[in-house]
């Protein structure tokens, strides 16, 4: 059975029209999901210290309660494309949230360091259903491609209001409340998505097509391996476990690949998987989170433990380097009207990759104001560059392919955010104390953003 276009799908709705309220709504809906898969990340990471402390767990431990969500989730972003493809993107998107919901109420309930990372795992199940097809109903509700890109940048925005606001939140929220409730949370915003959802968002089309099975378990057991990247500073990297995993991740995406190449009706598209502007714009999604998520990770702690700030303090500290990703994104808003997305995309890299190479020179006389200043720089150019991105991956892809497109670049940019948060995570463990592996950390983060910068500069031509 053979992949069918968007244009041959047999549909349940008429193709989408949106007036300028219907499409609102449907922006602030769909944005629900992604507030609390991108909240999740930014709030863990304050809470980070207050978790060693109450559950008694290991740093190496913590890395997992940040990285096996990442993990899950990148692991079955495939699959939650292919979902979306075969039982509409509504559908899938509404069951994902669901299972989120109700894997946040798992984790704010944990007794455990060990039923507090089944629940992150659970937590990444249900984003891999829902974010896949967020992308794909938005890009339906906005067929015009300039609209689309300015909406992208508008629910850009939303998510990273609360995205920026994270830190605090947490801060706030552990220190009157303690770390449950960081996923206490996520209950009402969940039903709120959930009833929007239901209500304001018409259902994709669907196509019967093969779920390829086979294919997409060789792909999960090929990204699971990565759990190396986590467990590797505490077992020892040439341990038989590591070393394992490394083995059998490698194993498993050789034969993804030959399977896929092999196949009539592949997971990837061919026209996909040919397009040099759609595997550049990936890449760039990979190098973004790697920086991103990572340089949050090791900030977090950075500023509890060197500079001995409370959660609250330290949530209070990141706010003005966090909010600044909404004037990124609102800027990206109003320049592609005229720009498009890849002057912003370049330029924004470029200030993002000098900003955190400046700060490779911190140490304990560094103030506080300068870090900020120049991290809210960073942050700001990384705000214009995510919506970007993400445009430049919906516009290679086009209406057809919308649900993979959306698979593939949240798979990439997850598994940015998991090494990210590994190599951040075994650069602090390794280094003699927190500066050092502060100004290393900054020095990986900037060279990620310039080597970003440098494959918009090489393979994305067109805006």
């Amino acid at each position: 059975m053979t992949l069918q276009r968007a244009s041959d799908l047999q549909t349940d709705t008429p193709r989408l029209q949106t007036n300028s309220s219907t499409g609102m709504a449907t922006l602030v809906a769909l944005a629900m999901g992604f507030v609390m898969a991108t909240l999740d990340v930014t709030v863990v990471n304050v809470a980070a210290a207050d978790l060693q402390n109450k559950l008694d767990i290991t740093l190496a431990s913590l890395t997992w309660v940040v990285d096996g969500y990442i993990l899950s989730f990148a692991s079955l972003l495939l699959a939650g494309g292919s979902l979306a493809n075969r039982y509409g993107a509504k559908t899938v998107y509404m069951g994902g949230l669901t299972l989120f919901v109700l894997a946040s109420l798992l984790c704010a309930l944990a007794p455990s360091g060990a039923i507090l990372v089944t629940g992150r795992l659970l937590q990444g199940v249900g984003a891999a259903f829902f974010m896949p097809s967020s992308l794909s109903l938005l890009a339906y509700a906005y067929p015009d491609e300039k609209k689309r890109a300015k909406m992208f940048g508008i629910w850009s925005a939303i998510v990273s209001v609360t995205s920026g606001l994270g830190p605090f939140i947490g801060g706030v929220l552990v220190e009157a409340c303690g770390w449950r409730s960081i996923f206490f949370i996520n209950l009402p915003i969940g039903i709120l998505g959930l009833f929007m959802t239901h209500r304001v968002v018409p259902q994709t089309p669907r196509a019967a097509v093969e779920l390829h099975t086979a294919r997409h378990a060789w792909g999960m057991i090929a990204l699971a391996g990565l759990y190396a990247l986590i467990e590797g500073p505490s077992h020892g990297w040439t341990s038989p476990s590591i070393i394992g995993a490394v083995c059998l991740a490698a194993a498993a995406a050789i034969l993804f690949l030959h399977r896929e190449r092999r196949a009539a009706a592949p997971i990837i598209p061919v026209r996909l998987r040919r397009d040099s502007r759609f595997a550049a714009a990936n890449a760039v999604g990979f190098l973004i989170n790697f920086g991103l998520f990572g340089g949050t990770f090791m900030l977090s702690l950075f500023l509890q433990k060197a500079r001995e700030a409370s959660p609250f303090a330290a949530g209070v500290q990141l706010l003005p380097m966090m909010l600044v990703f909404v004037a990124g994104n609102l800027l990206f808003a109003r320049l592609t009207p005229r720009l498009g997305a890849r002057l912003p995309m370049l330029a924004s890299l470029a200030v993002a990759g000098i900003g955190s190479l400046l700060l490779v020179a911190i140490s304990p006389a560094t103030p506080y104001w300068l870090l900020a200043v120049v991290l809210a720089a960073v942050n700001l150019a990384v705000g214009v560059a995510v919506p970007a991105m993400t445009a430049a991956v919906m516009q290679a892809s086009g209406l057809s392919d919308t649900n993979m497109a959306g698979a593939i670049l949240n798979a990439n940019r997850q598994m940015g955010a998991l090494f990210g948060v590994a190599v951040m995570g075994v650069v602090l463990h390794e280094s003699a104390d927190w500066y050092g592996g502060a100004s290393l950390a900054f020095l990986i983060t900037g060279i990620a953003y310039m080597t970003a910068g440098g494959l918009v500069w090489r393979l994305i031509r067109t805006s």
